[in-house]
C-alpha cells in the first residue's frame, strides 16, 4: 500500500508530500492545477522515461519518493534474488540530475530501472485517461483473464517449458544448418584426409629418406673412396698399418733398455688397434656401398610424395601432416556423427513439446472455465453504468501453435446496444464506453488479483448523474480489497471516497506551483459544491453536496 509520496523540483511542483490511507481516496482540483502532473511523478518514480524537461529548477536535482508497506504481499523472494535488504516499510526513490542522468534507489540502495519496474508491477496499477486504449490490446485482454482465473502459477509454468522449448528449437536449427555446411565440406574433408592417408607417413622417415638418397646418388664415389682408405691402411706395401705395426715392435724391443719407450710403446700400440678397428669398419662400408638405381628411384618417389604434400599444405614436416590428417579425420568423425545429435536433439524437443502441450491445454482449459462467469460479471458491472443492454463475449480462437501466452487468441467482443452485434471494441465502444468498460474490467481483476494500489487517473471521463454515482460506487467496493486513488472532476464520485485530496495552484509574480493537502469534512462540502456549481458556489450546491456526502 502507498502510504507516503514525497515529490521536489518536478514540473510545477516545488515540493509536496502527501501521506496515503487505506480504502477509497479521491483528488480533485481545477483543470491545470497539477493533478496529472502528480501522478506523472509517480509514474517516473516506477520506471517511466524522464529526461531533463521535468525538472522544474535547472540547478537542481528532481526527486521522487515513495514508501509502501508490503508487510503482506510476499515480497521477499524478490528482495533476496535482486540482493536488497527487506523492509515492511519499504522506500523507493527515483533521482534525476541537472545533467538530465538518472538514479533509483529501494531502501537507499541502487538499483536499475528494470527492477524498479518490477516491484512497481507488485504494488500499483496505474491507470491514465490513454490507458483505455489497453482494451484493445489482446495481451491485456489476456491478462485479465488471467488474472480473474489466478492463473499465475500455471501461467508462470507455462512461460518456463515455452522458453525451454524455443530454446530447444534454436539449439535444433542451429545443429541443421552447421550439419548442412559442414556436410557440404565432407567431400573436401574425405580426399584430403585420403590423400595424406595413403601416403602412409612415418613421423621420422622424411631424415632417413633424405641421406639415403644422398647414398644412393653418389654410391660409386662412396665406394672408391672408401677403398682409397682401405688401401691406405691396409692393402698397400707401404700401407699405413703396416709401417705403425712395425713401429709398435721396435718399441716394444726398446721397453727393456729405455724407461722412456714404454709410454711411446702404449701410445703406438693403442693407435694400431683403433685404425684396425677403423680399418675394418672402412672395409665393411664399402662392402655394403652399391650402386641401386631401382632403389634410388624408389626414395626419390617417396620423398617427391612427401615434399608434394608439405608444399600443398603449407607444411615443412611430417608431424603437421600428420596432425592435420588427425584433425580431418576429427571432422570427418563429428559430421558423421551429426544425424545422430540432430536425432537426440529432435527427441528432446519432442519430449519438451508434449510437455508443453499438456501444460498449454491445462492453462486454456482454466481460461475457459471462466469465460461465461467473465461474461456475466461485466454484463452486470456494464448494466450497473448505465449500459443495460450491452454484450460482452470472450472469444477464443486457438493458435494451430505455441505462442508467449499460450495456445490461446482471446477477443473480447463489445457492445453498447442489444441492436448491434458484438464486436472488437476498437469498432464499436465510444470513449465514455470504453472508460465504463475498462472500469468494470478493473474491478474483476481487483477481486482477484493481489494488488496493493490501484490509481485511476479521470477513469470517469464521459459519465454523468446517475451513472457517475455508479461509477463511485464500483470505486468503493474495489477500495474493500486494495487501496484505491482517483483523480476525478466528479462530485458523485468524490462523495463516496474516505479520504478528500485537493490539489491546487500558488501563482506569485515569479513561479507558479502546485500543493497537495486533504481537506476536512467542512471543506469537503465547498469543494464538492464548487464541482456542483462551479466557482460561484450557491445554497443550492451547499444543501446538495451536503446531501451527496449524507448519502455515501
Amino acid at each position: 500500500m502507498l502510504e507516503l509520496l514525497k515529490v521536489k523540483n518536478y514540473a510545477l511542483i516545488d515540493q509536496l508530500e502527501i501521506k496515503f490511507n487505506k480504502g477509497f481516496t479521491i483528488i480533485t482540483g481545477e483543470t491545470g492545477a497539477g493533478k496529472s502532473i502528480l501522478f506523472g511523478a509517480l509514474g517516473i518514480l516506477l520506471g517511466q522515461r524522464a529526461d531533463y524537461s521535468v525538472i522544474r529548477d535547472k540547478t537542481k536535482k528532481c526527486i521522487v519518493e515513495a514508501q509502501f508497506s508490503i508487510r503482506n504481499y510476499n515480497l521477499s523472494k524478490f528482495f533476496e534474488i535482486n540482493d536488497l535488504d527487506y523492509f515492511d516499510e519499504t522506500i523507493i526513490r527515483r533521482e534525476i540530475s541537472p545533467k538530465g542522468r538518472t538514479r533509483a534507489f529501494i531502501n537507499d540502495t541502487p538499483v536499475n530501472l528494470n527492477v524498479i519496474k518490477e516491484i512497481g508491477n507488485y504494488l500499483i496499477d496505474i491507470h491514465s485517461q490513454h490507458d483505455t486504449l489497453m482494451l484493445n490490446d489482446t495481451d491485456f485482454q489476456l491478462n485479465v483473464i488471467d488474472a480473474y482465473a489466478q492463473n499465475t502459477k500455471i501461467l508462470n509454468d507455462y512461460k518456463i517449458s515455452f522458453k525451454e522449448y524455443l530454446s530447444l528449437k534454436k539449439e535444433l536449427k542451429n545443429l541443421q544448418e552447421k550439419a548442412t555446411k559442414e556436410k557440404a565440406d565432407f567431400d573436401y574433408y574425405q580426399f584430403q584426409f585420403n590423400q595424406i592417408d595413403e601416403a602412409k607417413l612415418i613421423e621420422n622417415e622424411q631424415f632417413e629418406l633424405e641421406n639415403k638418397q644422398k647414398t644412393l646418388s653418389h654410391a660409386e664415389e662412396i665406394k672408391t673412396n672408401l677403398s682409397k682408405i682401405s688401401n691406405n691402411l691396409s692393402e698397400d706395401e707401404n700401407s699405413i698399418l703396416l709401417l705403425l705395426k712395425n713401429s709398435v715392435d721396435v718399441a716394444e724391443e726398446t721397453v727393456p733398455i729405455f724407461t722412456g719407450a714404454k709410454e711411446i710403446y702404449e701410445r703406438l700400440n693403442s693407435v694400431y688397434i683403433e685404425l684396425q678397428d677403423l680399418s675394418g669398419e672402412v672395409e665393411v662400408n664399402a662392402e655394403d656401398i652399391e650402386h641401386n638405381p631401382e632403389q634410388l628411384e624408389f626414395v626419390n618417389q617417396r620423398l617427391d610424395t612427401i615434399y608434394g604434400l608439405q608444399q600443398k599444405y603449407n607444411f615443412s614436416t611430417i608431424k603437421e601432416l600428420l596432425d592435420l590428417k588427425q584433425e580431418l579425420e576429427n571432422n570427418l568423425d563429428k559430421i558423421s556423427n551429426f544425424d545422430n545429435q540432430i536425432s537426440e536433439k529432435k527427441l528432446l524437443l519432442q519430449t519438451q513439446k508434449q510437455e508443453l502441450n499438456k501444460i498449454a491445454e491445462k492453462l486454456s482449459d482454466k481460461r475457459a472455465k471462466i469465460f461465461a462467469k467473465t461474461e456475466k460479471e461485466i454484463i452486470n458491472l456494464l448494466s450497473q453504468l448505465g449500459m443495460p443492454k450491452a454484450s460482452f463475449i470472450v472469444n477464443n480462437n486457438r493458435l494451430t501453435d505455441f505462442s508467449k501466452s499460450g495456445i490461446d487468441n482471446i477477443r473480447f467482443l463489445f457492445s453498447a446496444n442489444n441492436k448491434i452485434e458484438a464486436k472488437e471494441i476498437s469498432k464499436v465502444a465510444s470513449g465514455g464506453e470504453l472508460s465504463r468498460l475498462m472500469l468494470s474490467l478493473k474491478y474483476l481483476i481487483s477481486q482477484s488479483k493481489t494488488l496493493p494500489t490501484i490509481i485511476f487517473d479521470e477513469i470517469d471521463t464521459g459519465v454523468s448523474g446517475e451513472i457517475a454515482s455508479k461509477v463511485g460506487s464500483i470505486m468503493k467496493q474495489m477500495s474493500g480489497n486494495l487501496q484505491v486513488i482517483d483523480i476525478t472532476h466528479l462530485p458523485q464520485v468524490a462523495a463516496q471516497a474516505d479520504f478528500h485530496y485537493l490539489i491546487y495552484k500558488e501563482e506569485s509574480e515569479s513561479s507558479t506551483n502546485s500543493n497537495i493537502r486533504e481537506l476536512s469534512e467542512k471543506e469537503r462540502i465547498t469543494e464538492i459544491a464548487k464541482m456542483l456549481s462551479g466557482k460561484d458556489i450557491t445554497e443550492a450546491a451547499i444543501e446538495n453536496a451536503k446531501q451527496l456526502l449524507d448519502n455515501f
